[in-house]
């Protein structure tokens, strides 16, 4: 299943998506994700209606350096060990949102990711065979970086943690298996990211066992899993894709402010 949140003349409403790929339909959830879903009845035809981010995260957890390619393209070796570190929550934007990008910030780069939502529990020290059963489904995610800040600081919340620079999107997918996805992005209709998740070097079971070891995940968290090679600046007027297989294609435009 899909699931979205979308605002609405009257609102805003999380919903299932359904429907033919030309016509795609949301439906109006009586309940919350993490429930069996009930409905209200209402609908709406979803080119009518904005796309909002699907979750609304406590915390978006993200690792760094998790692929080979990606990692040596930054100036060094892959990490043995997972690398964490965190966007806060109103960084979040939904699909089609803008990038709003200080002009004073230098470069400032994308960084396409497969996304993890956490289900309806917290999570805590959490054994990797049975992630499945903590995870609500997978989305994508923007992770962008003000790259110069990233450098200076040598640790990476400042740069990473501006509003606006995790967008997430179109929705959740909850009947996906993660291990073997293409990931593509793409700047003004140019390739720049051609990745697949089966060339992570930790796996998402191996990457939430890794991080509740010591932090709880809340229901709706976020995991960003990390960004294959590619990664590259954008600025004001252009527009980031990025595609992952079995999900769909997470848009925003960038704007200097």
């Amino acid at each position: 299943m899909r699931f979205a949140r979308i605002s609405h003349s009257e609102g805003a409403s999380f919903v299932a998506i359904g429907g033919e790929p030309d016509s795609l339909i949301a439906a109006e959830l009586s309940t919350s994700v993490f429930e069996d879903p009930k409905f209200t009845g209402r609908t709406w035809p979803l080119a009518s209606v904005q796309l909002l981010a699907p979750i609304r995260p406590s915390k978006v957890v993200c690792i760094g350096k998790n692929y080979a390619d990606h990692a040596r393209e930054m100036g060094g070796e892959p990490p043995a060990d997972p690398v964490i570190f965190m966007k806060p929550s109103t960084s979040v934007i939904g699909p089609d949102a803008t990038i709003e990008v200080p002009r004073d910030l230098g470069r400032v780069d994308f960084e396409g990711e497969l996304a993890v939502v956490i289900g309806g529990l917290p999570v805590r020290r959490l054994k990797a065979e049975n992630a499945g059963s903590a995870i609500l489904g997978y989305t994508i995610a923007n992770d962008v970086t003000a790259r110069e800040q990233q450098k200076a600081d040598g640790q990476w919340t400042r740069g990473k943690g501006h509003d606006t620079f995790c967008p997430l999107g179109p929705w959740i997918e909850t009947n996906l298996d993660p291990s073997n996805l293409e990931l593509r992005t793409e700047l003004d209709g140019e390739l720049k990211q051609d990745g697949n998740t089966s060339d992570l070097l930790h796996g998402v079971g191996e990457i939430l066992e890794w991080i509740t070891a010591g932090m709880t995940l809340l229901p709706g968290d976020v995991v960003l899993t990390g960004t294959p090679a590619g990664v590259g600046p954008m600025t004001d007027g252009q527009t980031v894709s990025v595609s992952i297989e079995g999900i769909g294609t997470l848009t925003n435009k960038v704007a200097g402010i």
